[in-house]
């Protein structure tokens, strides 16, 4: 059951139910959207080897749930595992690489057009 954007019902979404996007991460299940909720985002994400990129406008939360790597964010290299969470303010590049799968955590909700990769110019 969807409920529409701000709706003071709750929204259920099935992760077997939602298609995988292609993104600079990976694979994402986007099971949160900007058209749920303008509060934030909420995606399952198969991370392999990702585009380093930034957002100017969302802070992410990344939550380890399989497998293992790294994310980068910053200066920082991270290693990543189960259990393990990552905050990443907007504006700070990131990318992972390993073989993880995470929960992202967008605030505000993920948008196409707040995604800068590293190697393109801006809009």
């Amino acid at each position: 059951m969807d409920a529409k954007k701000d709706d003071v019902s709750c929204v259920v979404r099935h992760l077997e139910e939602v298609e995988a996007a292609s993104c600079p991460c990976g694979a994402s299940v986007r099971l949160l959207t900007a058209q749920n909720s303008s509060q934030l985002g909420l995606h399952v994400t198969r991370i392999k080897d990702s585009k380093k990129h930034y957002h100017k406008k969302t802070t992410e939360a990344y939550y380890i749930l399989e497998g293992s790597g790294y994310l980068e964010a910053g200066d920082k290299t991270i290693v990543v595992s189960p259990g393990t969470c990552v905050l990443i303010p907007k504006g700070v590049p990131h990318r992972g690489w390993g073989d993880f799968k995470t929960i992202v955590v967008c605030v505000p909700p993920f948008d196409s057009k707040d995604e800068f990769l590293l190697d393109e110019k801006e809009p």
